[in-house]
């Protein structure tokens, strides 16, 4: 079960990056919680909004590895995962890892990968692990990835797979900071990029063992229910052509779970369900008669509508 001192490492961890991460409180629970529940997160928005930010000040506050991944079109999937390399010394091949082999890892600009890298970094995220030349080879855990991509640029770019959509447990926006916190950062610069002033607040097995915590907090079989009630809208419902999966309804599951913690609490609460559903679930629908790669919006819109539909239980 959780304890005070976990509630009170997470609250040094949250503290750690909102002194880089100015105005987005609620953005920086989510990651928090995408790492707890040991899932990852893709981030939808424009540049220049903080989404590099965000992963190097999360991996600075973790006794960890960060790693950075510019995805571009002849990216290839050796290039993320390593290749076997000929050691004429020892007369054999010898493993070089690649930039999976990190803790926290920033895949910038996700769909411009073409589908063979997309596939390896799925393998990687479902697995936690790489297949290099018929040999598996474990990635480091704790193992968060957290992906970016544009959503109005579409010149050169490949849509992500549903399967792989599916992998990520929170497609969320990260958005323009509030103008006082904007001022705020333009003051923080004059003396430095304030991430790199950021000092490692919490060990990896610290986090471990919280992540093995989460699955114990206690979720009410009524609430159980309702989330169900939810998922099961979304199979139901005559606006939508695909519902949400039973992978999908194990990853609510699991960040209503991890949430919780987030907000120093060892039970699940409606307002956990209801302020995940759109994050969690959105982009796991394919709405009746929307074309690939269309404006989230409309899958936002259903999934918040059902939510709204759905009795909470008292």
């Amino acid at each position: 079960m959780t304890s005070e001192q976990d509630f009170a490492d997470l609250e040094r961890l949250r503290a750690n990056i909102e002194q880089a991460v100015l105005g987005k409180s609620d953005v920086v629970s989510l990651v928090i919680a995408a790492l707890l529940a040991g899932e990852h997160i893709l981030l939808e928005d424009v540049p220049g909004v903080g989404k590099t930010l965000i992963g190097k000040a999360l991996a600075r506050s973790l006794d960890g590895k960060f790693t950075r991944l510019q995805f571009t079109p002849d990216l290839l999937p050796s290039d993320i995962t390593g290749s076997s390399v000929y050691n004429s010394t020892e007369s054999k091949f010898t493993f070089n890892e690649g930039p999976l082999f990190a803790n926290v890892v920033l895949a910038d600009e996700i769909n411009r990968a073409p589908p063979r890298t997309q596939s390896a970094l799925l393998e990687a995220m479902g697995e936690g692990q790489v297949s290099v030349d018929g040999e598996t080879h474990k990635l480091p855990d704790p193992l968060l990835v957290i992906a970016t991509q544009n959503p109005f640029e579409f010149e050169g770019t490949y849509l992500l797979p549903e399967s792989q959509l599916d992998r990520f447990l929170l497609r969320i926006t990260v958005g323009y900071p509030p103008r006082e916190f904007e001022h705020q950062l333009l003051r923080s610069h004059e003396v430095g990029e304030p991430v790199d002033k950021l000092s490692p607040v919490l060990a990896l097995d610290r986090i471990r063992e919280i992540q093995a915590a989460v699955r114990n907090v206690h979720f009410d079989e009524s609430l159980v229910n309702y989330l169900l009630d939810i998922v099961h809208a979304t199979r139901e419902s005559d606006r939508i052509q695909v519902g949400v999966s039973t992978r999908g309804a194990l990853a609510y599951y699991r960040a209503a779970q991890a949430i919780a913690v987030v907000e120093r609490r060892d039970h699940v609460i409606p307002d956990d369900i209801k302020r995940l559903a759109v994050p969690v679930l959105s982009h796991r629908i394919v709405p009746r008669g929307m074309l690939p790669g269309a404006d989230r919006s409309a899958a936002e819109e259903l999934v918040q509508d059902l939510l709204d539909r759905t009795a909470v239980p008292t």
